[in-house]
């Protein structure tokens, strides 16, 4: 060991993107260190996908500049694509309604061996399933999920689970590649408060661990570094601000401070 965080610390300065219909985001700045769980916080429709797909290395910001894990943005896009992992985003990294929690596991374990795997295991195949179960089974301990205890285990079928569950699902499969930083979109979309305290708390326990999280969320936990994405006339009034980050949306002078919430 070498004393390097696992997690990617994440910088980004007037990072913008815009599209046909005008700036998804825009002046946005950001200094997180590894091992952060960073909030990307504001009503649907204010560029915060946008933002978590950009971070991630799968969208090329418009201008200005970003490094994740030391990878500049948007020069080193695919390196960023490898260090970083989607647990959650409609549309482009969703669960299969149709399979269940087995079938996923099996699937995402022979991606991880075919494409990320030292190429030994390819040649020795049982070594290579070994260590593969191995993965799975601290990735599904990570995100608290225990199969054994649903109703009918592994092959209790997504449509089956409910939505924290499901949420666990979706980080147990991003944690099997280990990567530096993982992101969630819709993070306390359709949960309770019980809930969305549990989804906040799991979050948390995973950049304490050393993986830097990133979330999409309408609000934040407290402790939490937050990029509010909405104008500064959308935004709670009770942020403490902080020299982290500042985000714009919309139009030209609408930019707030990253804040971290829960401190005076």
């Amino acid at each position: 060991m070498d004393g390097t965080p696992h997690g990617a610390a994440i910088t980004a300065e007037s990072l913008a993107v815009k599209g046909p219909r005008g700036w998804a985001f825009r002046d946005v700045d950001i200094c997180a260190p590894p091992g952060s769980l960073v909030a990307l916080e504001g009503p649907s429709g204010s560029g915060r996908t946008c933002l978590l797909l950009t971070l991630t290395g799968r969208m090329r910001p418009t201008s200005g500049r970003a490094e994740v894990a030391g990878l500049p943005l948007p020069g080193k896009m695919a390196a960023v694509r490898r260090v970083s992992a989607l647990a959650h985003v409609p549309g482009v990294a969703e669960l299969d309604a149709a399979l269940t929690i087995a079938e996923h596991l099996r699937e995402r374990g022979l991606l991880e061996r075919r494409f990320a795997g030292p190429p030994l295991t390819l040649l020795r195949p049982r070594a290579g399933r070994e260590a593969a179960r191995a993965r799975t089974d601290a990735a599904l301990a990570a995100a608290g999920l225990d199969v054994d205890a649903l109703p009918k285990g592994a092959t209790t079928a997504v449509r089956e689970l409910e939505r924290l569950d499901a949420l666990r699902l979706s980080l147990a499969l991003a944690l099997i590649g280990r990567p530096r930083l993982i992101a969630v979109d819709d993070t306390d979309l359709k949960l309770l408060d019980a809930e969305r305290e549990q989804a906040w708390a799991l979050l948390r326990s995973l950049a304490e661990a050393g993986t830097s999280v990133l979330a999409v969320c309408s609000q934040a936990p407290p402790g939490a570094l937050v990029v509010p994405t909405a104008p500064d006339t959308q935004r709670p009034a009770s942020r403490t601000t902080s020299a982290h980050a500042r985000t714009g949306h919309g139009r030209k002078g609408a930019t707030g401070a990253l804040t971290e919430t829960g401190r005076a």
